[in-house]
């Protein structure tokens, strides 16, 4: 080799030494990989390994029962059972739909649906609900075939029964399966969970729903059970019992049968309501196993309309009922003095226009009792054209129309006394002159539900208290205010409503009983203007949308007893003839009379 030949420069890396760096590289990468499963997912992993040891399952709470006033049982659970899923343990989770499918009749994209918004809410080895309700032949039939669908599980549940359907729908309402929105909003809610949809179902929902239970189970590798515990007892929800009569409910039920309207009874002194009667009714028990599309859509379309509350979701002019406001106003204003006299000639003249009387020979020389008696229009027009609208309305709010009385039903409507400025607001046309006279009638704009006029008569009977109407047994009345009339006012019209029933020529002598004092406000709403050729034809030979509907508010006191009842009959025609013998049927059952006395 030269003097200037490099030396051999010597190999950085050896086979040996390149298998070592490997070996080391090797090792921290398992070291590392160790030290995430083992250490940093610990917790994870554990869970996953005791799932797959132990599974939940939730224990169903049963809802409160509820009641009526005497005990009667009106709304209970019984068994039922579900078709759920384990998805872990389901192979084929589109072959089991599949199978639901021809087992249920459910059509295939709803299950799936079903399947998609539960998996996002159900734990890992828990059961989904797929199906709520299934009969027993159905839970027999799946039971024999559990083997070649593995996964596939019967869930047993309470269901809610109302032993009296229709009677008594739209008091409690119903229950129904959790929509999505339900679900989103409320934490506690599990998919195929039943919550109240109407009723007091809904306004108590919280109440009787109570809390749910959880046990835990210990399976081996096939999932079969080895052992189990109770973590949490399930907490049944709060009974409720009810002002409700049973027995005074079918009686008002079976006096309205045939006929669209409402019946209202309360207790004067309490605020508890006694009956409320709404028809057309429904069954409440089609929608806890699901109502079927068909029958939805029935009762969407009815133009009867069963669903609806009549007692406080429908809103009617009050007729003549109303003139009790006005009277009330016009003695605290100062506007009427009692022995005072308008002469009702049958017309009264406003400018150019002529209002007439209900009764077109008019009622001669009218004081303030006969004007109730008689349910004398033109008295009224006289007294609504000296107070002027607003006045009117802001009396009328204060004796608690135009508001929502605070029952524990759903969907309550307030009802409207209107304005001047509200008409300006709402029509964008100044309030006329005439329209005023039509209010004072409780015409026109004039809008209140069942349950107001109950809560007023019961105000004026009770001491001037107006208390707020409730659905449940009590023994110490909300007052929510104060009718703005003195007692002398309230005997006047208290007295005048008496004489409406006893006296000859009073327009609710029907109501008249012996040994029981009763006092009685008749009143015809008018819906439409009749066409000339309907104006002398009976009730009966109008057709059925241009009938004038019908209301009966009265009180009756007998022993320091003192109810209300108030009737209200749609298209019925005359508040005496046709909404009277409904009332009076109610009052014969409060204080038992028996029929024909």
């Amino acid at each position: 080799m030269g003097a200037f030949d490099s030396p051999e420069r010597p190999r950085i890396f050896s086979g040996s030494t390149l298998l070592l760096v490997l070996l080391v590289v090797l090792f921290c990468t398992f070291g590392i990989r160790l030290w995430y499963l083992q250490i940093y997912k610990s917790d994870f992993y554990k869970s996953r390994a005791q799932e797959n040891r132990t599974r939940q399952s939730t224990m169903f709470s049963p809802r409160g029962i509820i009641r009526d006033r005497t005990g009667v049982l009106l709304a209970e659970n019984t068994p039922a059972y579900a078709l759920a899923l384990v998805r872990e343990d389901c192979p084929d989770i589109p072959g089991t739909l599949d199978q639901i499918s021809r087992w249920t009749g459910q059509p295939r994209d709803e299950l799936q649906k079903a399947f998609e918004i539960g998996r996002k809410r159900v734990k890992h080895f828990d059961e989904q609900v797929i199906v709520p309700n299934i009969p027993f032949e159905l839970v027999a039939l799946v039971e024999s075939h559990r083997q070649d669908w593995p996964g596939l599980t019967i869930a047993v549940r309470p269901k809610r029964s109302y032993a009296y359907g229709s009677t008594l729908a739209h008091v409690l309402g119903y229950v129904a399966r959790a929509n999505e929105e339900e679900l989103n909003n409320d934490p506690d809610l599990q998919l195929g969970d039943d919550v109240g949809k109407q009723g007091v179902e809904l306004v108590l929902e919280r109440t009787l729903r109570g809390t749910k239970g959880l046990e835990e189970f210990e399976v081996d590798a096939s999932g079969r059970v080895l052992s189990s515990r109770v973590v949490s007892s399930p907490i049944m929800g709060q009974d409720l019992n009810l002002s409700i009569s049973l027995a005074l409910q079918e009686v008002a039920t079976k006096a309205l049968e045939g006929r669209v309207g409402s019946v209202v009874a309360m207790d004067a002194d309490t605020g508890e309501v006694l009956t409320q009667v709404s028809l057309p009714s429904y069954d409440p028990n089609e929608f806890v196993v699901g109502i079927s599309h068909v029958k939805w859509k029935e009762l969407l379309e009815d133009p009867l309309h069963p669903l609806q509350n009549r007692p406080v979701q429908s809103a009617y002019p009050p007729g003549s009922v109303f003139k009790l406001v006005l009277g009330g106003l016009g003695l605290e204003s100062g506007s009427v003095i009692p022995s005072s006299t308008v002469f009702c000639s049958g017309v009264y003249k406003l400018g150019q226009r002529e209002f007439r009387c209900w009764n077109k020979g008019g009622h001669g020389t009218t004081d303030f009792k006969k004007s109730l008696r008689e349910s004398c229009d033109v008295y009224y027009y006289q007294l609504g054209e000296r107070l002027g609208v607003n006045a009117i309305s802001e009396y009328a709010i204060r004796c608690g129309f135009g508001v929502k009385t605070g029952v524990e039903l759903p969907h309550e409507r307030s009802g409207n006394m209107p304005t001047a400025e509200w008409k300006l607001n709402r029509f964008g046309e100044k309030w006329q002159g005439g329209e005023t006279l039509n209010y004072s009638i409780g015409q026109g704009y004039t809008l209140t539900t069942p349950m107001q006029v109950a809560r007023f008569v019961a105000a004026l009977v009770n001491g001037g208290y107006l208390l707020r109407p409730t659905l449940l047994r009590t023994e110490t009345p909300e007052v929510v205010s104060e009718l703005p009339m003195g007692k002398s006012t309230r005997k006047l019209i208290l007295d005048a409503m008496v004489a409406t029933v006893d006296e000859e020529r009073g327009t609710a002598k029907l109501l008249r009983r012996s040994g029981i004092r009763i006092g009685g406000k008749t009143g015809t709403a008018q819906v439409v203007k009749l066409l000339d050729k309907y104006e002398k034809k009976k009730t009966n030979e109008i057709p059925y949308k241009y009938r004038d509907h019908a209301w009966l508010a009265c009180f009756a006191e007998k022993d320091g007893r003192r109810f209300v009842v108030v009737a209200m009959v749609e298209h019925g025609g005359h508040g005496g003839s046709d909404a009277g013998p409904v009332a009076g049927a109610v009052v014969d059952a409060l204080f038992g009379v028996q029929s024909g006395n």
